[in-house]
């Protein structure tokens, strides 16, 4: 049998496992087979070599194994809520032993007298130590090991802990796993490598990190699996990049003509930055290689990339194709359709906006311009991946705020042309190089990492709700200068579960806090009209009310240069990386622009650290990197969707190290074999099959 086959044998074909726990597993951990089982790692590992007297238990200790004689136990309470209590003496003293669930399971267990070794985590209660829930075990038992050094505790939950697969029971079938698949693990990295970095065997490995025998061996065991995790992520993003540069052939746009210079001579709205002009370059020479560009453009809120993104436009333009833009939401779409129909006004190019609001008429119109190359860019939102929305000539197509959207939308959009179109994705979320090092791995990176001149450093302060009419004292004063307000709640209605200011209560409060005549407030938020939205927005933008409450629909898109104040309510609610897009609504003119963090006084630590970090600086990358260390990778970027980051062992930033040598390690690989066609690359040639199998290859969108 080849290695792989046991390895992809049903799980629930185990010792110990069956078909009950094998629906479980599934359902709970997504452990369908032997190799999904050996690559459920534990989380951490507890020295069972060492006893504790019972005299010696601290506060410090997470947990500890006792040994000693069960001398007394009782149940006590109503049947529903019963706990069994027992009493553990040793020659220093005595603690107690509580259960509250599987007592008449224990109570079969515990004969008086007899010798236990008990393990669990220690608990403070009437100000004496007693511990729920531990593990105990008869001293004469023949299952107990005492010779154990490292036990090993997985990840688990209550469905599994009800079928006996708590940590214990995870760890007994991890055991006959491992019997049974001794000798039928592969190795996945070529000798030159395993020699280069002096790493074990991946069975010696497996076998190790799951039951290590000392710290010494659990340590190498740990750098290899993770090296090997990361090494194969960046060998299938470089190879997905070597495939769209050898391979898919993209238009090549040799010309740049009145198109874009009309607009650099009559339309340009300012002066370009150097950082502005260096990804143009960038953007210029991918695409006229003849080879399909896939560039990631980040660029701080305000920092100009939909100026970057429609001289890219302009330049298919002018090699007789046509552009799209595909915005998340349809007050970004409207936004954008704004602005760049503003900027190439008296150029002679057509553009148009469809998104789901969009009239039938309008659409059949719409269609008929766009199949026949009249129209020549189409901004829209995911309306624009319907299959009736053909193209006569795409050559471009630029995807703002990318993590929106979930892979297979880009893909529709990808296919609108028989040779691909250039792709240009935008995010003003700034990426962590780790997090766009294991993400994007495979896109060329451009960065615009300067504001547009003129523009000032927004300030941010944090007030608790005691201010808050110091706080409507300072905008009273801004709008009498003319400047314009924007309220930012968390919740539309109020909530049981959340104590937070919802905008419905928000709005009253302003209102009469801002009367009329003197004051006017408009309201936004996801559950309006389109219209009424839309209606409202304008409203703002035209300067005939002073203040805009919302939600979090202005996240993005929003750009009105009069607004130069933002208070964002609830603000410890926030994700860093939101509270960042918001404040980014402001400081749009030459003003001296202001975000206001408001807060209860009730602030959990990593809260505290997300405001200070606001309040502290207004680099995206410095407060990207804050939001990873925060909230793990995860969540950030829609990388879930990805499928890209689903890391069993690795950690992208605590092990950026070993990142980085993976990286280089399979870039020097690939640049001496870039098929994998050497012998010695064989392993990692079979291991990239076999992680490849079924898994749909989107990746080529970005």
């Amino acid at each position: 049998m080849k290695p792989v086959d046991i390895l992809e044998t049903s799980i629930e074909y185990l010792k110990g496992v069956g078909p009950a726990r094998a629906a479980v597993l599934k359902k709970e951990l997504g452990i369908f087979t032997f190799n999904n089982l050996l690559h459920h790692f534990p989380f951490r590992y507890v020295d069972r070599s060492k006893f504790y007297k019972i005299s010696e238990i601290n506060s410090d200790a997470l947990y500890v194994q006792l040994k000693g004689k069960i001398i007394h136990f009782q149940k006590i309470g109503k049947p529903r809520s019963e706990r069994l209590i027992a009493i553990l003496q040793d020659d220093t003293g005595e603690t107690e032993l509580v259960w509250f669930k599987g007592i008449k399971w224990i109570i079969d267990k515990i004969i008086l007298n007899d010798e236990y070794i008990v393990f669990g985590k220690p608990a403070i209660f009437n100000n004496k130590y007693n511990f729920p829930h531990p593990e105990i075990e008869a001293v004469s038992s023949e299952n107990i090991d005492l010779g154990e050094q490292l036990q090993p505790f997985y990840p688990s939950t209550e469905k599994l802990k009800a079928k006996g697969l708590d940590s214990k029971g995870l760890s007994k079938i991890m055991r006959n796993l491992l019997v049974q698949a001794k000798g039928f693990i592969p190795e996945t990295l070529s000798v030159p490598i395993l020699d280069r970095m002096r790493f074990i065997p991946r069975e010696e490995a497996m076998i190790s990190v799951h039951f290590p025998p000392d710290e010494d061996i659990l340590d190498k065991a740990r750098i290899r699996l993770k090296f090997e995790e990361l090494f194969f992520i960046q060998i299938r993003l470089l190879k997905l990049k070597l495939l769209r540069t050898e391979k898919i052939k993209g238009h090549k746009f040799s010309i740049v003509g009145s198109f874009l210079n009309n607009f650099y001579k009559n339309n340009l709205p300012f002066e370009l930055t150097n950082a502005q002009k260096k990804v143009i370059r960038e953007i210029r020479a991918d695409i006229g290689s003849g080879k399909q560009m896939n560039r990631l453009l980040q660029g701080d809120v305000g920092s100009g990339k939909t100026l970057v993104a429609l001289m890219s436009m302009l330049i298919a333009l002018d090699n007789g194709f046509q552009a799209c833009l595909m915005a998340p939401t349809e007050i970004l779409a409207s936004q954008h359709f704004n602005t760049i129909s503003r900027m190439v006004e008296g150029l002679g190019v057509q553009v148009d906006l469809l998104t789901g609001s969009t009239k039938a008429k309008q659409r059949r119109e719409l269609h008929k311009l766009l199949q026949s190359g009249e129209l020549h860019i189409l901004i829209g939102t995911h309306a624009l991946i319907e299959e009736n929305v053909r193209f006569g000539n795409l050559g471009l197509v630029v995807i703002d705020e990318q993590h929106r959207f979930g892979v297979e939308q880009r893909a529709k959009l990808w296919k609108k042309n028989v040779i691909p179109p250039h792709v240009l994705v935008m995010t003003a979320t700034p990426i962590p190089r780790t997090l766009a090092m294991t993400l994007y791995g495979d896109l060329d990176i451009s960065v615009i990492d300067e504001l547009p001149p003129g523009r000032k450093t927004i300030k941010t302060v944090h007030y608790f709700d005691k201010d808050r009419l110091k706080v409507f004292g300072f905008l009273k004063k801004q709008i009498a200068t003319g400047r314009q307000v924007y309220f930012v709640y968390p919740l539309i209605n109020e909530s049981e579960k959340l104590d937070l200011k919802f905008l419905m209560d928000g709005f009253e409060g302003i209102t009469r806090e801002f009367p009329l005549p003197d004051y006017a407030v408009s309201m936004v938020h996801g559950q309006l009209h389109v219209k009424d939205k839309d209606f409202e927005m304008q409203r703002f933008i035209k300067g005939e009310t002073q203040i805009m409450v919302a939600t979090t629909v202005i996240e993005v898109g929003v750009d009105i240069p009069n607004a130069s104040v933002m208070v964002i309510e609830n603000a410890e609610r926030f994700g860093l990386s939101q509270l960042h897009q918001l404040r980014g609504r402001v400081g749009r003119g030459a003003d001296q622009s202001y975000c206001i963090l408001m807060t209860g006084y009730k602030l959990t630590g990593e809260a505290r650290q997300r405001l200070q970090t606001m309040v502290r600086t207004t680099d995206g990358f410095e407060i990207a990197e804050v939001d990873l260390k925060l909230r793990g990778p995860g969540d950030l970027q829609g990388t879930q969707q990805s499928g890209i980051l689903d890391l069993k062992i690795a950690d992208i930033i605590k092990d950026e190290k070993i990142l980085k040598v993976s990286r280089d390690i399979a870039s020097g690989l690939l640049s001496e074999d870039p098929h994998l066609e050497l012998a010695k690359n064989l392993p990692v040639l079979k291991q990239l099959h076999f992680l490849n199998k079924n898994k749909p290859n989107w990746s080529l969108i970005s």
